[in-house]
């Protein structure tokens, strides 16, 4: 009798493990290209704009300015789901701004002395789906205008427009 209880328990114990498994596997849309955040759409991905923010310096501020007074690719969310697929670029080290638009072009201008007018990067949330496939989730709701997504320290961004 108490042999059964022991096959029982194991038996109960993988078959557990087994349901485990097979819920966390991720079942939906996967990006096309790696280190290219892809806004979620339902079940439709849809790729940011890529580009590189040019920096240049004044007096006051490190100013940095996207081409394009706003980018093709649009939202209506206002809290945005990406999709990424991480090969050179860390998803953890992706930040989210939002971009003023000034003379034609994307700007955000950072003060030489941080204070209370430096820009804040929107809080981010990373989850793992599988290995090199990750959710960014906006983890709260943003106003519409234009935003870039960049990899802390670079220049490259990825940009949306919400609606």
């Amino acid at each position: 009798m108490a042999m059964s209880r022991v096959v029982a328990c194991t038996f109960l114990a993988f078959a557990l493990a087994a349901a485990l498994t097979a819920q966390g596997r991720y079942d939906g849309p996967r990006p096309e290209k790696a280190d290219l955040p892809y806004l979620l759409h339902a079940r439709n991905l849809v790729e940011t704009e890529p580009g590189e923010a040019v920096m240049s310096t004044d007096k006051r501020f490190t100013v940095y300015t996207v081409a394009g007074a706003a980018s093709s690719v649009k939202t209506p969310v206002p809290e945005p789901i990406f999709l990424f697929k991480s090969e050179r670029i860390n998803a953890d080290r992706l930040s989210l701004y939002k971009m003023t638009v000034e003379r034609g072009s994307r700007v955000i201008r950072f003060p030489e002395r941080p204070g209370k007018n430096t820009p804040k990067p929107v809080f981010l949330m990373v989850t793992p789906l599988e290995k090199g496939l990750f959710k960014v989730e906006v983890n709260e709701p943003i106003e519409d205008g234009e935003y870039c997504l960049t990899p802390d320290g670079e220049n490259i961004v990825f940009c949306f427009t919400t609606y």
